[in-house]
């Protein structure tokens, strides 16, 4: 499969403020890429270095085996073919949304422009709007405008900088699914900028989650959530808490909540002190059970409860159970580990 976008090993400094450090990744044809992580990690500054408006210190950033960005050399943002989707849609308001769409057609023929337009509104479920005005239209809909108009000139890749934050979270979510299904349709190259995880499941293929500048991992959602390469990873992705435990040898953690079995660090020893991920998933409700907990709290989300659980040590952790199990706050209940994937660090990195 052919290498759309390749970032090698760039620094990007603002005066003497290193920013991005040593940071490399690539992106094939036709994928969808996120870089997800807390603000201020320097997701942005790294979308802003593919599009041409910072330059790396260090490093090189390629399209389609061309270099557009290295220490000595920035291509313009125009001459890169890149297409952008901004967090407030930058759409012109004294055009119409065909005007908007047709913005970046210059220098295509009137036939053209028409064809590409209707094309795309049909595409982004708005056929019949290509005459309406931006302010006659909803944020979801002005949102579907925006990347219409990005997509309009076949871009090589499409970068999306917070498109879905002003919106309510469902709407972000249902959203970044509907955009992946257009951006599929078109086979094109996109990447994410998020802070949202729940936003970058539904619309990535691929993730790099990044903190103070530096990707921790790289990886599917899937393996962000059960794998996760580091502590950082694990208090991020997903839900869950961290445990105490001890290795009793072979793959065996003693823990509060019994003995886990799975891969232990490398180095480990018997009685060597570890930490222990526990998810909700992890802690399934069984009336049956020897083992108790206390209801502390519960968050309620319609096929489900999530309840926070105090063990007889004080340690809390959560579980995720069917909400026609409705039990009330300082109510004990039976609980047992279910475990499919095993997550432990060594005590040190704590």
């Amino acid at each position: 499969m052919k290498v759309r976008l390749e970032v090698r090993r760039i620094d990007v400094c603002y005066g003497a403020k290193q920013i991005i450090s040593d940071l490399s990744f690539s992106l094939n044809e036709g994928r969808i890429g996120c870089l997800l992580g807390p603000s201020g990690c320097g997701k942005t500054t790294v979308l802003r270095t593919i599009a041409g408006f910072e330059q790396p210190a260090r490093g090189a950033v390629l399209i389609d085996q061309q270099v557009v960005s290295d220490e000595g050399y920035t291509m313009p943002p125009e001459q890169r073919h890149i297409g952008m989707v901004f967090q407030d849609f930058a759409l012109f308001p004294n055009l119409t949304v065909q005007g908007n769409i047709c913005f970046g057609l210059r220098g295509w023929s009137k036939q053209d422009q028409q064809a590409r337009v209707q094309e795309l509104l049909a595409m982004v479920g708005m056929p019949t709007s290509a005459r309406a005005y931006p302010h006659q239209l909803s944020g979801g809909q002005q949102q579907r405008v925006a990347l219409a108009r990005a997509m309009a000139p076949k871009p090589s890749i499409l970068l999306m900088d917070e498109p879905f934050s002003s919106m309510d979270v469902e709407l972000r979510e249902q959203l970044a699914r509907e955009v992946r299904h257009i951006l599929k349709q078109e086979n094109i190259t996109a990447i994410l900028v998020t802070h949202d995880q729940n936003e970058a499941f539904a619309m990535a293929d691929e993730i790099c989650v990044m903190n103070e500048g530096v990707i921790q991992q790289h990886d599917s959602a899937y393996n962000l959530y059960h794998k996760p390469a580091n502590r950082f990873v694990a208090d991020f992705i997903g839900e869950g808490v961290i445990v105490p435990g001890m290795v009793a040898g072979g793959n065996v953690v003693n823990t509060e909540l019994g003995d886990i079995s799975g891969m232990v660090p490398s180095g480990c020893q018997p009685e060597c002190q570890v930490d222990v991920l526990i998810r909700p998933d992890d802690i399934v409700h069984d009336d049956a059970a020897g083992e108790k907990a206390v209801v502390v709290e519960r968050a309620f989300r319609g096929s489900d409860f999530l309840y926070t659980l105090r063990m007889p040590s004080g340690i809390e952790v959560m579980s995720l159970v069917p909400s026609h199990h409705d039990h009330k706050i300082n109510e004990s209940i039976g609980i047992r580990l279910e475990f499919d994937h095993l997550v432990v660090f060594p005590r040190a990195q704590l």
